[in-house]
């Protein structure tokens, strides 16, 4: 595999002249370079104006690898040939390097330039490129390219250093200037150019045309002729190794020539390259992706024209609240006070997904706020996450599958964002939630939560360590006042029916997780789970939206046969009876072929049924939901309004349900089970009286 490097553009503050002063001073040899024992002059050729000088040297380099691999290879020193190019008139020195060595099984090829600043002519730019292609060498290949990657980052550190140094050395010896070449007037001989007597007193350098390198380049990335500037990186991106700048300038070139549409910032590239540890095939995979899906979805567009529903404003308990001690915004998130069912809900996916995008977006730009405010690059934010009254509610399955399913979306498409995660009042129930949602987030992510239980943040060590003590909120103990909704219960009322979550377009997230169902006088509705292996969860959650239902669940060792629809007469009229399909056949007998694992409870229209069932034995397992009809009243002659009302209901001969299942594998569940049977409440609640007994736990 062919290893490649492109280096940001390195800018140094003195003119072109100067630094070729310095630079000619590293030949024959450079103390400061202890793999560069020698070199020789091959030839040398000017040309008659003396505008063009070219010079090929062969150095002599002593690389550090192991003495055995020295003894295998047969050499001591390595050798390499240098082509100088050197243009008086235009300014530029570019130098052309390849290897003398093992040229027949490794290539080795480098390219450096030195050109004026285009925005400063007294400044001089430096840019370098390299690659290197071990077709073979001695069985040692992998050996030799991880030394050879690992002698070469090295060199590029020293670089500016040695330039740098031999600047100050002809400081100390007063030459501080050295005039620009100029055709020669009269015929003659030209002298050696960097022989010409420099002044022996310091001109100013000129930058009041000059723009400042921060505030000139740009954080959106333009035109392919814009570069990197290694000030700029260090000043907006952060201290990166020689390999992983050039990962970034590769990727960034890539983009401005094969991507059509608007650029990502450097600092979005970054992250990218961050989260795949700077793997360039597989930042450029999934950046590309989420690219398409930035466009696909106008993501990019979002702040700009999505408005919040009013009903987020008021239920959604979390918003942006000052900074961290590092600078980083922070973003507060109250879920113990949020109803996560009744926002789901209310909204559906699709507008909870684009609120949680919403948040992203604005903290990519707090993150290139702050850069600017504090003067250092701040890439993530931190989240604090309030836990207190945090309950089994909000382990409602359909809302911890939404949850799962922005998760996906977050970590596909914003890497690297979240600097620090702090979790505080944890309760009990946290580690169920926690057992379910971790397996989605990335290894690295998961490194930066720090979780504290009851008061545990308060004091040293806790929540002062990572927040000024002048910021934290009132409802933390703190003296700040944070502009964040209280959330609270949403109202039923606001709930959408379950023709609206059906019909709704989810662009962002696949299918809504809810199905449907109508249930008859005479045809129950019958849903069939097959279980391979004991102690597996069968967990459910549904709505009565019209009607009212008895709810049971039933295990049959053998595999039911859906009854075949029947049809009356000759014209081909389906029976009410068999409107669906029925799993327990009609002759199957009760307590021999099937038999009850749950009491049959009766659900009530507009009551949410959340629950949980661990199997005892494999098999089939029915979820049987039939028509309820309410006995009229025997104790009056007269009847009741609200015998009335049933006699109304009952005449549909229709009820209505709104369901969603999942089986969850013993495997996977058994890590929490002893956190679920601490709580007596809500969703997926297994007692220890519900273990030993097999059955289920049905909250409403």
């Amino acid at each position: 595999m062919v290893q490649q490097y492109q280096s940001p553009v390195r800018v140094y503050k003195h003119p072109f002249e100067l630094i070729m002063a310095a630079y000619v001073r590293r030949f024959p040899k450079c103390p400061l370079i202890p793999v560069f024992v020698d070199s020789e002059m091959i030839s040398e050729n000017q040309s008659e104006d003396g505008s063009t000088l070219v010079t090929e040297r062969r150095c002599v380099i002593d690389i550090d690898a192991p003495r055995l691999l020295k003894r295998i290879a047969g050499v001591d020193y390595l050798y390499f040939i240098q082509k100088n190019t050197l243009s008086r008139s235009e300014r530029t020195l570019r130098i052309e390097v390849h290897n003398e060595t093992f040229s027949n099984r490794v290539m080795v090829r480098e390219c450096c330039s030195y050109t004026v600043h285009p925005e400063n002519e007294d400044w001089t730019c430096f840019e370098q490129t390299a690659s290197l292609d071990i077709k073979s060498f001695f069985g040692f290949e992998s050996m030799a390219e991880k030394i050879a990657m690992k002698q070469y980052a090295s060199s590029i550190n020293k670089g500016k250093e040695i330039i740098e140094y031999y600047l100050r050395e002809l400081e100390k010896e007063g030459v501080t200037y050295i005039p620009r070449w100029t055709p020669p007037v009269v015929s003659g001989t030209a002298g050696s150019w960097l022989q010409v007597q420099p002044l022996s007193t310091a001109r100013p350098i000129p930058v009041n045309g000059a723009k400042d390198l921060a505030s000139s380049t740009e954080l959106m990335t333009g035109s392919p002729d814009d570069k990197l500037d290694a000030d700029y990186i260090r000043r907006y991106l952060g201290d990166l190794t020689p390999l992983q700048e050039s990962c970034l300038i590769r990727l960034r070139q890539w983009l401005q020539e094969t991507h059509k549409g608007k650029i990502p910032k450097d600092q979005h590239v970054l992250r990218f390259l961050r989260a795949g540890d700077f793997n360039l095939d597989k930042a450029r995979e999934f950046l590309c992706q989420s690219l398409t899906w930035r466009k696909q979805h106008q993501v990019d567009f979002l702040l700009d024209t999505w408005e919040r529903p009013q009903l987020l404003q008021d239920y959604y308990a979390a918003g942006w609240h000052q900074h961290d001690r590092d600078g980083r915004p922070l973003y507060i998130l109250r879920l113990g006070q949020m109803d996560t069912k009744g926002l789901v809900r209310a909204l559906g996916e699709e507008v909870l997904l684009k609120q949680v995008l919403s948040i992203n977006e604005e903290g990519l730009r707090r993150c290139e706020d702050n850069t600017r405010v504090f003067g250092r690059p701040i890439s993530c934010w931190t989240c604090l996450v309030d836990l207190e009254g945090l309950n089994m509610r909000h382990l409602w399955r359909p809302g911890i599958k939404t949850l799962l399913r922005i998760i996906e979306v977050v970590e596909a498409n914003y890497p690297e964002t979240l600097g620090r995660l702090l979790i505080l009042r944890a309760p009990r129930v946290f580690p169920v939630l926690w057992t379910l949602v971790s397996p989605l987030i990335d290894e690295n992510t998961r490194k930066k939560f720090l979780v504290y239980a009851g008061n545990d943040y308060q004091g040293p060590g806790g929540l002062v360590d990572y927040i000024d003590k002048e910021v934290i909120p009132d409802f933390l103990g703190g003296d700040c006042m944070c502009d964040i909704s209280e959330g609270g219960m949403v109202p039923k009322s606001l709930y959408r029916t379950a023709e609206e979550l059906e019909s709704e377009e989810n662009h962002l997230l696949t299918d809504s997780i809810y199905k449907s169902a109508s249930i008859f006088k005479g045809a129950p509705y019958e849903m069939l789970i097959e279980i391979t292996e004991a102690s597996s969860v069968i967990t459910w959650d549904f709505d009565v939206c019209k009607g009212d239902v008895i709810f049971n669940i039933y295990h049959s060792k053998r595999a039911p046969q859906p009854a075949k629809k029947d049809t009356l007469g000759a014209h081909g009229i389906t029976s009410l009876g068999a409107v669906n399909a029925q799993m327990i056949d009609r002759s199957w007998v009760l307590g021999q072929d099937y038999s009850g694992v749950e009491k049959a409870f009766i659900c009530r229209e507009g009551e949410s049924v959340q629950g949980s069932h661990i199997t005892r034995w494999p098999g089939f397992y029915i979820l049987q939901w039939r028509f309820h009809s309410s006995p009229a009243c025997t104790a009056s002659s007269l009847p009741r309004m609200d015998d009335v009302l049933a006699s109304l209901q009952v005449s549909s001969h229709k009820c209505k349900i709104m369901f969603y299942t999942e089986v969850l594998a013993s495997h996977d569940f058994r890590g929490s089970m002893t956190s679920l049977e601490s709580c007596h409440s809500g969703f997926s609640q297994l007692s220890a009286a519900t273990t030993s007994s097999h059955s289920s736990s049905i909250s409403r």
